[in-house]
């Protein structure tokens, strides 16, 4: 279920965005063909295999282009994420595969692009982001930078960017008849995630170093701060309105007001007094105290946690995929039943299935699997 129903996705099995960006549009219910090696992908492209259908073809061997471009043939979108050139090599790059299929998207995700100076280099997500300034603005001046997982290059500007990219195309595909190359980059992804602090530091707004700004931690009211039991509570308490709270809670509402709220003068002061008073109660208490105010201030929680967390159970954030929980379908539709589409079934494999809807003989079947072309 989902807005992209009768839209067939191929996907070319890989590891990170690309899967991702598959998981992505198969939640939003598209059909999505997983065409993996004769031996499967890395561990990341099963955790992302949820809702999608997969078959096997050895890519490498005589008349394996020839079937994967009759499987694209009916399909609206195809998905890679293989270095520039390597699609080309097999004999299935946009020109061939556009050659069948006029209408096609041809979504391509990269670190660094089709072209430029590194385009044919090696990287992962913690080299498109430390290029982009993205990994230069987190941390801070003592410990340097802090790694934000992979979430930023890899997921947040690479697989959610090509989800983007590939739906526009797909808009544009149906006014003009015409499909086109997608070039997604995570070097650009991490870029365009950071277009608000760049406007922030080039109108003065982000004046010092990591960790002494206001989205870094450098604001005592938009940081952590540890608690008697050793854990730690987020504040984010950046409105007026919302720092009165603050303050008001910890009792600090004579001392620190509205109107010095943004006085980085008082900026030390401000902080050791936090810090006090937040040590002087638990994790829990504090998270009971704020839990009906808005003062923005939440638990920081571990994976663990966030899994058995109220509030999450309540949402019904995380669905059963196989053994596993992960998070759920996002953005939520009205016009669905949201129940029924987060029950996410694992990877299935159907490879003779996935021939015999695109017009495959039984007999050819049988063949293509005795030359081992295709792995049941």
């Amino acid at each position: 279920m989902g807005p992209l129903q009768g839209i067939r996705v191929v996907e070319m099995a890989g590891i990170g965005p690309a899967p991702f960006a598959g998981m992505i549009l198969a939640d939003l219910g598209a059909t999505v063909i997983r065409i993996d090696p004769p031996k499967r992908p890395g561990i990341g492209a099963d955790l992302m295999g949820r809702g999608k259908r997969a078959i096997a073809i050895d890519a490498k061997k005589p008349g394996a282009a020839e079937l994967i471009a009759r499987i694209v043939e009916r399909s609206s979108i195809l998905i890679e994420g293989f270095r520039p050139g390597v699609m080309e090599r097999l004999g299935l790059g946009p020109s061939e595969l556009m050659a069948v299929n006029p209408r096609l998207i041809y979504g391509r995700m990269t670190g660094w692009g089709q072209d430029g100076p590194k385009a044919a280099r090696s990287g992962h997500d913690i080299n498109y982001i430390s290029m982009s300034g993205v990994l230069g603005s987190i941390g801070d001046e003592v410990h340097g930078p802090s790694i934000p997982l992979n979430l930023v290059g890899d997921f947040g500007g690479g697989g959610m960017l090509l989800v983007a990219g590939v739906l526009a195309a797909l808009i544009e595909s149906h006014r003009t008849g015409k499909g086109q190359v997608v070039d997604a980059a995570m070097v650009d992804g991490s870029l365009l995630l950071m277009t608000m602090i760049y406007s922030m530091f080039q109108e003065d707004g982000w004046p010092s170093g990591p960790g002494n700004n206001l989205l870094d931690g450098g604001a005592p009211f938009y940081c952590t701060y540890a608690t008697k039991d050793g854990r730690w509570v987020a504040v984010g308490a950046l409105e007026p309105q919302f720092f009165k709270e603050l303050v008001e809670v910890l009792d600090l509402g004579e001392r620190f007001t509205t109107d010095n709220q943004y006085d980085q003068r008082r900026w030390p002061e401000m902080r050791r007094a936090f810090t006090e008073r937040f040590l002087r109660r638990t994790r829990g208490e504090w998270e009971s105290l704020f839990a009906t105010s808005d003062a923005c201030v939440t638990p920081v929680l571990t994976m663990g946690e966030a899994l058995d967390h109220p509030f999450h159970q309540e949402r019904g954030s995380f669905v059963k995929v196989g053994n596993l929980c992960q998070p759920g379908p996002a953005p939520r539709f009205g016009h669905y039943d949201e129940e029924e589409r987060r029950l996410r079934r694992e990877l299935v494999y159907d490879s003779t299935g996935i021939l015999t809807e695109i017009g495959v003989a039984q007999d050819e079947i049988d063949a293509l699997l005795g030359q081992e072309l295709v792995i049941e």
